[in-house]
C-alpha cells in the first residue's frame, strides 16, 4: 500500500474516533487496528493528522474512547516486548504505537482529571488464563515504561543481534543479558557495536516516547517541596532491570559522539548525521532522570574505597534513583577521562565554528550537555576532585566563559547565563579550580572582548566584567554570584594583567558612587566582594600581581571616597536624586575598553519575537553557598552561619538575611514584576544615615589603606627624581618592592561553597524542561498545551 493510501487510511480512523458518540469496545480490533497495524506514518505524519483540537475533543466527549486507545496502544507495545518484534510487521506496529501515544499523553497530562489514568490499573485487563490476572493488574504506566525499556535492548530492532543463525525464539527477549547489548563503548563496556541506522532511528523514537512519559512535571506548577516524578521514580527503580546498561548506553552515546565526522572537516555535509538526533534524545532523557533534589535526602555522593568494579561499591548504597545512584558511584580513572574528554570536546564544538565556519557540524545541545556536567560534578565528588586535578577543567571553563559572553545581550538565555555561572560557582569553592587558572591563555577563540595577554584568571575576569557592564537587566541576581567566584579564586591568582586590574578597578569605581550604593539595600555587598579580592591578592599574591597594586595607586581616590562616604541624610538624598537623572545602571565610560579580538562578532540580542520559557527566581548568595575557612594547610572547614541578628544590620555579603535578596525578580514574568515593584512602593524600603553606617564601618579598607600610606609616596618621588610618566618605570619599582611586615596579619581565606538546596532543584527543572520544551520542535510535542511549570514568553 502507497504512502498517501496509508496515510488517509489512517485520517479515517482518526475521524472515525473524533465521530463516534459510542464507546467502542476494546474486542474490536478491526476498529483499532487501523490506527497501527496497516499504515506506515512517520511521527511527523502523526502530529499533522492526529490534530490538537480533535485530541481534545474526543477526551471530553467520548473519554471511554481515548482510555480505550490509550490502553489498546499500550497492549500492542507490551506484546512487541514480548514477542520481540521479529517481523516488519511488528517493528512497524510497535513504531506506530509509539508515535500515537507521544502525540497524545501531554493532551492526557494537562487535564487535571486525566492525571491519575495511567496510574490505575485497567479493569477487565487481566486477558485469558486466571494466572495472568496479577501481572497484568499493574497500573498502565509501569506497564508502559517497562515495555520501552524491553524494547529499547530488542535485538534487531534497537541492537544487534549477537546470534549467527535466525532462530530466536519468543522468550530470548526476557532471557537476554541486556548489559551485553549496551550501545555505545565507555563507562564499563569497551565494545562499539557497528552503528545502524535503523537502530538509531528506532532508538530516538522509543527516547522521544520515554521523554513525553516523564513530561507529566511540566503540567504541575513550580512548588517548594520538590514532588518525585512518579514516572522518573518508576523507570529508574528496581523494577527495570535495563536500568543499569539503559544509564550506561545513555551516558555513553553523549560523550562518545564527536561531530567532527570521523576525523574529516566537512565530511557533515556530504553525509547526513543520524546519531545527532539519538545524542539529543539520549541527552535530554538523561538529565531529566537525574533530577533528584539533593538537598532534601542523603546525599548521594559516596566516598568510598575503590574496588575494581565500574561502579563503586561502598556504603551508603545511596539513593532509590538507580540513574543517580549508579552516577555518583562511577569512580575509575579512564571513565571519567572518557566522560570529561567527551563533554569538553562536544561544549567546545561552537567555538572552533567561529574560525573554522562549517569545518564541523554546529551541534545545538549544550545547554543539556551543561546541566549533565553539573548533575556529575554535584552527585559524584570524586569527579569534581578528577575534573579540577589537572588542566583538563581549562577544557570545560574556556566555552562556559565563551557561551556566557556570547549570550549576555541575549534575553532568551537568560538560563543559559545561570547554569554557566552557577557551575564556575561550583569549581570555586575549590582550591585548584583558582591554582589551575594560572595557566597562561592561548587559545584564540574569537570573543567579543578586549585583547590582552595573560592567563585563564585573566580571562574570567575580562568576560565577567563585560556581563556586568554590558549584559541586560536582567542578569543584575547574578552579580553577587559573578563577584563570590572572584573571590573565591583570589587568593591563588599569582599575576593579573594589567587590563584584567583596571576591569576590577573599573567595577569597583561603578558600585561605589553613592547613588548605587545607596538605591537598594544590598548593592554594597558588592563593594565588600570586590575588597575582599584585593585584600585576598595583597596578603597573599603580592609578589607578581604589580599590575594590579599598580592600578589600586592609580585609582586609590575611589578607595578614599569609601573611606569618607558620606553618611548623613541630606548627602543620601542628594545621591538618590542624581539617580533619578542617571538610569544607566553603570558607568561604560572610562573603561578603557580597546579593541575587540579579530574575527568576533558582538553579542546580540534576541530577535524578537523569541519564543523563550520563563525561570524561577534563584536563591540569594548567602542560600546557595556556605562559608568555609582554609587552614594553612589547604583544608577547609565550615563556619557556623553568624546569627541573623547581625545580618540583619547590613554585614558583610554571605550573611544576607535582607527580606530582598537580589533573586526576587529576576524570573518574575513581567507582568508579576510590574504589579511587584508598584506593591512594594507602598512599603518602599528608604536608606537612613543609621543604616550606612552600620555597613560603612566593616568596610574592610585597612589593608589596602597601609599600603597606599606606604607605597604612594615611594611612587610620587620617583615621578619626581625621574621626571617620570612612564608606567614601565613604576612598575619595575613595584615588582621589587616589598610589604612585608608592614601589612595587618593576614586575615584566615573564606571561600564561599555552593550548597544544595530546594531552591536550585526546582530551578533546574524549571530550566532543563523549558529548554526540553523549546528545542523540540520536529515534531513539536509539547507546543500549544498548557504546561504549567514555566510561562512560554516571546521576546
Amino acid at each position: 500500500m502507497g504512502n498517501a493510501d496509508s496515510k488517509l487510511n489512517f485520517r479515517k480512523a482518526v475521524i472515525q474516533l473524533t465521530t463516534k458518540t459510542q464507546p467502542v469496545e476494546a474486542t474490536d480490533d478491526a476498529f483499532w487496528d487501523q490506527f497501527w497495524a496497516d499504515t506506515a506514518t512517520s511521527v511527523q505524519d502523526v502530529f499533522a493528522l492526529v490534530p490538537a483540537a480533535e485530541i481534545r475533543a474526543v477526551r471530553e466527549e467520548s473519554p471511554s474512547n481515548l482510555a480505550t486507545l490509550c490502553y489498546k496502544a499500550v497492549e500492542k507495545l507490551v506484546q512487541g516486548a514480548e514477542s520481540g518484534c521479529h517481523s516488519d510487521k511488528e517493528k512497524q506496529i510497535v513504531l506506530n504505537c509509539s508515535r500515537l501515544l507521544t502525540r497524545i499523553l501531554p493532551y492526557i497530562f494537562e487535564d487535571p482529571d486525566w492525571r491519575g489514568f495511567f496510574w490505575s490499573t485497567v479493569p477487565g485487563a487481566g486477558r485469558g488464563g486466571g494466572d495472568e490476572d496479577d501481572e497484568n493488574a499493574r497500573p498502565l504506566a509501569e506497564s508502559l515504561l517497562l515495555a520501552i525499556a524491553d524494547l529499547l535492548f530488542c535485538p534487531e530492532f534497537t541492537v544487534q543481534t549477537h546470534r549467527k543463525n535466525n532462530v530466536d525464539t519468543a522468550e530470548d527477549i526476557h532471557a537476554i543479558d541486556s548489559c551485553e547489548y549496551i550501545w555505545e563503548a565507555g563507562v564499563g563496556f569497551a565494545h562499539s557495536p557497528q552503528p545502524s541506522y535503523n537502530h538509531d532511528l528506532n532508538r530516538t523514537e522509543l527516547l522521544k516516547l520515554l521523554l513525553t512519559c516523564f513530561s507529566e512535571v511540566m503540567y504541575l506548577p513550580p512548588s517548594s517541596d520538590s514532588n518525585t516524578n512518579p514516572w522518573v521514580q518508576f523507570f529508574c527503580s528496581t523494577e527495570n532491570r535495563h536500568a543499569l546498561p539503559l544509564f550506561t548506553s545513555l551516558l555513553n552515546i553523549v560523550c562518545a559522539y564527536d561531530p567532527v565526522g570521523y576525523g574529516i572537516p566537512y565530511n557533515h555535509l556530504l553525509f547526513s548525521d543520524y546519531r545527532e538526533p539519538l545524542v539529543e534524545q539520549a541527552a535530554q532523557v538523561l538529565i531529566v532522570s537525574l533530577d533528584y533534589d539533593t538537598s532534601t535526602s542523603s546525599s548521594p555522593t559516596v566516598d568510598g574505597t575503590t574496588t575494581g568494579t565500574v561502579m563503586d561499591d561502598a556504603d551508603p548504597p545511596g539513593p532509590d534513583n538507580l540513574f543517580v545512584n549508579y552516577l555518583s558511584r562511577i569512580h575509575r580513572e579512564e571513565d571519567f577521562q572518557f566522560i570529561l574528554k567527551g563533554v569538553a570536546r562536544l561544549l567546545s564544538n561552537p567555538l572552533v565554528q567561529t574560525y573554522l565556519p562549517n569545518s564541523t557540524k554546529k551541534i545545538q545541545f549544550h545547554q543539556e550537555l551543561l546541566v549533565l556536567f553539573w548533575k556529575l560534578c554535584d552527585f559524584n565528588k570524586k569527579f569534581l576532585f578528577f575534573v579540577l586535578k589537572s588542566s583538563d577543567v581549562l577544557d570545560i571553563l574556556v566555552p562556559i566563559l565563551f557561551f556566557l559572553n556570547d549570550a549576555r545581550a541575549d534575553q532568551s538565555r537568560v538560563g543559559l547565563m545561570h547554569i554557566g555561572v552557577f557551575i564556575l560557582l561550583l569549581l570555586s569553592g575549590e582550591r585548584n579550580f583558582g591554582v589551575r587558572l594560572n595557566k597562561p591563555y592561548s587559545v584564540r577563540v574569537p570573543m567579543d572582548i578586549p585583547v590582552f595577554t595573560g592567563t585563564h584568571a585573566d580571562l574570567l575576569i575580562i568576560v565577567f566584567h563585560k556581563i556586568i557592564t554590558s549584559g541586560h537587566q536582567r542578569l543584575q541576581p547574578l552579580f553577587d554570584c559573578l563577584l563570590t567566584i572572584i573571590v573565591n579564586v583570589s587568593p591563588y591568582l599569582k599575576s593579573l594583567s594589567m587590563v584584567a586590574a583596571n576591569k576590577l578597578l573599573h567595577l569597583l569605581e561603578a558600585f561605589s558612587t553613592t547613588w548605587f550604593l545607596f538605591s537598594t539595600v544590598q548593592n554594597h555587598h558588592l563593594v565588600f566582594f570586590l575588597l575582599e579580592v584585593f585584600n585576598n591578592i595583597i596578603q597573599y599574591q603580592f609578589d607578581g600581581n604589580s599590575n594590579l597594586v599598580y592600578a589600586i595607586i592609580r585609582k586609590r581616590n575611589v578607595f578614599h571616597q569609601l573611606a569618607n562616604l558620606p553618611t548623613d541624610l541630606q548627602s543620601i538624598q542628594r545621591a538618590l536624586q542624581r539617580k533619578k537623572k542617571a538610569p544607566e545602571p553603570i558607568s561604560r565610560t572610562n573603561s578603557q575598553d580597546g579593541v575587540s579580538m579579530e574575527g568576533s562578532r558582538p553579542a546580540a540580542p534576541a530577535e524578537p519575537g523569541t519564543l523563550k520559557t520563563s525561570l524561577v527566581a534563584t536563591p540569594a548568595i548567602d542560600k546557595l553557598t556556605e562559608k568555609a575557612q582554609v587552614s594553612e594547610d589547604g583544608t577547609m572547614r565550615s563556619l557556623e552561619p553568624e546569627s541573623a541578628q547581625s545580618a540583619a544590620q547590613g554585614s558583610p555579603p554571605g550573611v544576607i538575611s535582607d527580606t530582598e535578596s537580589w533573586s526576587g525578580e529576576s524570573s518574575q514574568p513581567r507582568r508579576d514584576r510590574r504589579r511587584l515593584s508598584s506593591a512594594s512602593s507602598v512599603g518602599q524600603w528608604n536608606p537612613t544615615p543609621e543604616w550606612v553606617v552600620s555597613w560603612k564601618s566593616k568596610l574592610p579598607l585597612q589593608t589596602i589603606m597601609r599600603l597606599l600610606q606606604v607605597l604612594v609616596p615611594q611612587v610620587e618621588k620617583i615621578c619626581i627624581d625621574k621626571g617620570l610618566t612612564d608606567e614601565s618605570e613604576i612598575l619595575k619599582f613595584l615588582q621589587h618592592g616589598t610589604l612585608v611586615g608592614l601589612l595587618p596579619v593576614p586575615h584566615p581565606i573564606l571561600i564561599r561553597k555552593y550548597q544544595a538546596n530546594c531552591g536550585t532543584a526546582m530551578w533546574f527543572r524549571t530550566y532543563m524542561w523549558g529548554v526540553i520544551y523549546l528545542r523540540n520542535v520536529d515534531p513539536p510535542i509539547w507546543y500549544d498545551t498548557d504546561v504549567k511549570l514555566f510561562e512560554i514568553q516571546r521576546v
